[in-house]
Parts: C-alpha cells; structure tokens; sequence
C-alpha cells in the first residue's frame, strides 16, 4: 500500500516512471518489487543465520586446503548453509504465496480480488470465499510437498533431521 500510494509522493523520479506505465502494469510491478524486497529481507536473513550455524572448522578447513574467501563459501559453507536454511525457505515460500492476497489493497487482479468480484456479483461470498480459500490450501501444499521433497534429497545424513 505504501509503495504504491506513497513512495511514488515522496520520490519525484519514482513518480515521473510510474505516470509512464499503464495502471495494471503499475499494480503489478508495485506488488513485485514490494514482496519481492520483503521476502529477499528475510531470505538473506535466514542464510546469514544458515551459514552462522555452520561450525567453524568447516571455514577454517576451507582455507587449510588453499581456498579463498569466495571458494570457501562456495565449495564448503554455502552447499551446506542451504541445506540447513530449507525448511524455513518452505515457510516463507508458502507465506509468499498467502501474501500474495494483499496485492488487491491497491488494486491488482488477483485470486481474492476476483472472489470479492465474484461475491458481488452473485451474491454468493460463502462459496467464493470457500473457492478461495482452497485455491491457496492447493498451491501452498504442493509448494510445501515440493519443497519437502527437495528436503529430502540434499539433506545430509545425520545433520539435519527430517520432519516427515
């Protein structure tokens, strides 16, 4: 709501591009940069906190074999980092994916926009709602069985336990 209505006030570039797009391109570029800078705040969090986790033989074992800063992160902190920090991935996916729904706050066509469209013109809230509603049960399962799945192939035998 704020990226949309008022960042676009306050920085005068930001608002001589906007007046340059069409309303729906507005919408939906707005609603992607705002989620996409919430989730990649709390994604870059969470590989901080993975590689944290990692102890500090495995850098120091990195540099002992003669990899740089760069190649012992890629080669030994980074593959394991990630493999500790999906779990978590698969609740911000599914968070991403609810969050979604927030998009018709400033207009965007979107799943709970087309409900409430739909409730108005049938008069039917409970079953569009109900629609809806199963709608992004549907999505965020199979996100969550994918991301379980990928889990469950790179995990690292006696690391990271598995919540099947």
């Amino acid at each position: 709501f704020l990226w949309y209505f008022v960042v676009p006030g306050l920085i005068p570039s930001v608002k001589v591009w906007v007046t340059t797009l069409d309303p729906t391109q507005h919408q939906f570029i707005t609603a992607v940069v705002c989620l996409g800078l919430f989730t990649s705040a709390r994604i870059a969090e969470q590989v901080r906190s993975g590689i944290q986790s990692l102890s500090r033989g495995q850098r120091n074992a990195g540099y002992a074999l003669g990899l740089t800063q760069a190649q012992t992160y890629r080669l030994v902190l980074l593959p394991m980092a990630y493999r500790i920090i999906i779990p978590p991935l698969t609740s911000d996916t599914m968070s991403l994916i609810k969050n979604t729904s927030v998009a018709y706050s400033i207009g965007l066509v979107e799943v709970f926009f087309r409900t409430r469209e739909m409730g108005e013109i049938t008069f039917r809230y409970f079953e569009a709602f109900a629609a809806a509603t199963l709608i992004y049960i549907v999505i965020s399962m199979i996100a969550n069985r994918v991301m379980v799945l990928i889990e469950s192939r790179v995990a690292v035998p006696g690391y990271v336990s598995l919540g099947k």
